[in-house]
């Protein structure tokens, strides 16, 4: 990591707020658990991705230990704009934790979403949408030490059932300094059933800071036609981009080029082999059969899945 962080000393940072203030929806590559790690945000910033955000980070952790900052962010001087996404539930571990990515990033954003048991368990994710005093104080402790006045601080949020509730804790975020605010439009409660976007709508009513929209977004239609039922500043796509990261660039299935990209960018970088075959799996999910999946998703080792590409695909 550190050979890429000094790379990124040389370039330009990047205020991510220019592209809310551009007049374009923002299409945003979402934090994904093990998958929206630097190999594949430099994937989907060649297909029209705006803005990338990492896996999301344990701030504690993260500021604890020189190999967690190691394993968990990784960057390089093209990977801009740059959002890390941080786990926390104290202000000051948060500041801690931004102050150290600050010179490589772009902005950071506090997880207030990730509704696994684990992570409620531990004060993190979801549960903090129920303490929006935490969440406000959170947001102005990083505004207030964080020199650089075009480093972003957001939010990524899921609903409540009582809708008045979700834009009191938005409206506090943004008397804090939040920069946007991302609306998962589902409840904690919630995993498979329909995304509210009508609340979503309610929530960009009431502010006049950015929202982003996120919530099963498969398609470049999808992203079009949520934009128009919201009304939201930017589009937050995870699972759409996985099977089709070139879909921000109009590409109805992956296109060819964009698994070559995939295979040249990830052998480069020396993605783990379980992280390029899953995403290669993802990928190839609308465009093979189900014989040739029984073959591709047991393959084992990376000269077997790239000599399966050129026999099959000539890729």
């Amino acid at each position: 990591m550190i050979g890429d962080i000094r790379e990124t000393k040389e370039c330009q940072l990047k205020d991510p707020m220019d592209l809310f203030h551009s007049g374009q929806v923002v299409k945003i590559c979402a934090p994904m658990v093990r998958y929206s790690k630097l190999a594949f945000r430099t994937l989907v910033r060649k297909y029209s991705c705006d803005l990338c955000y990492t896996p999301m980070i344990v701030a504690a952790d993260f500021v604890r230990s020189s190999k967690a900052r190691d394993s968990e962010f990784t960057t390089n001087k093209g990977d801009h704009p740059l959002i890390v996404q941080f786990a926390a539930k104290e202000a000051q571990v948060l500041c801690d934790a931004a102050r150290i990515v600050c010179p490589f990033a772009d902005g950071i954003d506090l997880n207030c979403g990730c509704p696994q048991r684990w992570a409620i368990s531990e004060g993190y994710g979801a549960c903090l949408i129920n303490k929006p005093e935490l969440v406000k104080d959170m947001v102005r402790h990083v505004r207030s030490q964080i020199d650089n006045p075009k480093f972003s601080v957001s939010i990524k949020i899921r609903i409540h059932e009582d809708l008045k509730r979700t834009v009191d804790l938005c409206q506090k975020a943004e008397a804090a300094g939040v920069s946007w605010i991302t609306v998962h439009g589902r409840s904690i409660e919630e995993r498979h059933q329909p995304v509210h976007y009508d609340a979503i709508k309610i929530i960009k009513q009431s502010m006049s800071i950015p929202i982003v929209a996120n919530g099963d977004i498969k398609t470049l239609k999808d992203a079009e036609n949520v934009h128009h039922l919201t009304e939201a500043d930017g589009i937050m796509v995870a699972r759409g981009l996985l099977a089709n990261p070139a879909m921000f660039a109009g590409y109805e299935e992956t296109p060819f080029q964009c698994i070559q990209d995939w295979v040249d960018i990830a052998l480069e970088h020396g993605t783990p082999f379980t992280c390029f075959h899953h995403h290669l799996m993802y990928m190839m999910e609308r465009i093979t059969s189900k014989q040739e999946k029984k073959v591709f998703n047991v393959l084992s080792s990376t000269s077997a899945v790239l000599d399966y590409l050129n026999n099959h695909y000539g890729v």
